[in-house]
């Protein structure tokens, strides 16, 4: 360590002092110490420290008094507190008014060493004030507060939880809090915790020793002991069952965990983060969510904005995702018309981002190699045909143009395409629009563009 970095604690008694300061000095770092809040302010105003440590409970002003003090005027300066075993409710106060993590009494050294060693890292970061979000692409106002949040979240331990619509981006915004954090060269465990069976939970989230079940046959860690050091994202957080729930808040709460069919507990240094598209306090008012977990992983919240809350961004994301799209299948990139990107605005997209990826991987796929029109986003089964409708068929301008010929057109011209750009070869034609091959010879059919010798089943035997 930096001989030349100094720490900052604070505490009422004076064993835990003594033995936090003989902790400091073997990591080479020198150590100040306060008994009380007023004792710290002095001792603030005297140098610059990479680390305050302080205890919570104190007789003369708080340590979230503390916290609070130096948000306001020594802002930069990492902060965690030592709580009392049963004190969770203040941990949790100090996180949100800014403290970057804490300590439960009684200490262990095992569980001071990450904090101590995360903070000076904090201390001595220099890219935190221009964090790494360029992939949060956009110029908007929404985005622009993500990013700023983003740079802010980097900075401290706290649980986060993202709420958004699906699509919306909220690993990206996990990923990107992991990266420019002080944990960024940790792991980063991203887990859909709907997409587990219950009754392999727990042994998922914390591992199993050997023998514990059948087929257990050698121990195998799980998604906590994965991420230790790292950040641990929890995605639809909100289908954790309630047994799952309980051991997931002590886990958290204890900054600990015990392996099925363990006997003894091992300390695990992970930050929660987490997200949901359902909203978490319905859940908890209806009794699907508990309370307490609830509270511990929405110290932070982050929300997403929704792709039509920034539609000037849609061009922008666009281009960015063709080009993607375009570098992966390496193939050139084809222009995005005017036309097409003004009409690409006025969509709602209810799957957002990834709603907009997977039309432009259609078009991609449609269009003639160099121009995506608006005609190439407009095929069947993309969620803006309905919404459209009423656009492009108005009776006003068409009066004598009858609406199922007209979307038999479009439907004639997606399917045309698609043969053209596959050789005539039915079965990729057929994943490119996104139906299944059987389907696409009844369309064929239906619509008079097969051949006679490849005329199908009439429609009563024919299963869309």
């Amino acid at each position: 360590m930096n001989q030349k970095l100094s720490c900052l604690i604070v505490d009422d008694e004076t064993d835990i002092r003594e033995l936090l300061v003989m902790t400091f000095d073997r990591m080479g770092i020198e150590t100040y110490s306060a008994s009380c809040v007023a004792e710290a302010k002095t001792l603030l105003k005297q140098r610059t420290y990479a680390l305050c440590l302080t205890d919570m409970q104190m007789p003369n002003g708080s340590g979230l008094d503390l916290v609070n003090y130096i948000s306001e005027y020594h802002a930069g300066l990492p902060v965690a507190v030592i709580t009392a075993h049963a004190s969770a409710d203040n941990a949790v106060a100090a996180l949100k008014a800014g403290a970057f993590d804490y300590l439960s009494k009684p200490i262990s050294l095992k569980q001071l060493r990450p904090v101590i060693e995360f903070a000076l890292k904090l201390s001595t970061q220099t890219n935190t004030a221009n964090p790494n979000t360029l992939e949060m692409i956009g110029d908007s106002e929404p985005i622009q507060h993500v990013r700023t949040m983003i740079a802010k979240l980097a900075r401290s331990q706290a649980p986060v939880y993202i709420s958004g619509e699906s699509g919306s981006g909220k690993e990206l915004a996990a990923k990107l809090i992991h990266q420019n954090s002080s944990r960024g060269d940790g792991a980063f465990i991203a887990v859909n915790c709907g997409a587990i069976p219950e009754n392999l939970m727990e042994s998922e989230f914390f591992g199993y020793k050997k023998g514990a079940f059948t087929g257990a046959n050698q121990d195998k860690e799980g998604m906590f002991q994965a991420a230790n050091g790292g950040t641990l994202f929890l995605d639809e957080v909100a289908d954790l069952p309630l047994a799952m729930q309980v051991k997931l808040l002590r886990a958290i709460q204890e900054k600990k965990v015990r392996m099925v069919g363990g006997t003894t507990e091992e300390a695990v240094d992970v930050r929660i983060i987490s997200a949901t598209h359902k909203n978490l306090s319905e859940m908890m008012d209806s009794g699907q969510f508990r309370q307490d977990l609830y509270y511990r992983l929405n110290v932070i919240q982050l929300k997403m904005p929704a792709l039509r809350d920034r539609p000037a961004d849609i061009p922008l994301l666009a281009n960015l995702l063709l080009s993607k799209l375009c570098t992966s299948q390496n193939i050139a990139i084809p222009l995005i018309d005017h036309k097409a990107q003004a009409h690409l605005s006025t969509l709602q997209f209810p799957g957002n981002v990834r709603e907009l990826e997977n039309m432009l991987e259609r078009a991609l796929a449609l269009c003639d190699g160099k121009t995506i029109t608006i005609e190439d986003l407009l095929i069947e089964g993309s969620s803006d045909a309905t919404a459209q409708g009423n656009t492009l068929f108005n009776s006003s301008h068409t009066p004598d143009l009858n609406l199922t010929d007209y979307l038999e057109e479009i439907e004639k011209k997606a399917i045309i395409q698609a043969l053209d750009k596959t050789n005539n070869n039915k079965t990729a034609a057929a994943k490119l629009l996104g139906v299944t091959f059987r389907t696409l010879r009844y369309r064929l059919t239906k619509l008079g563009l097969a051949k006679d010798d490849e005329a199908v089943l009439e429609d009563d035997n024919i299963s869309e």
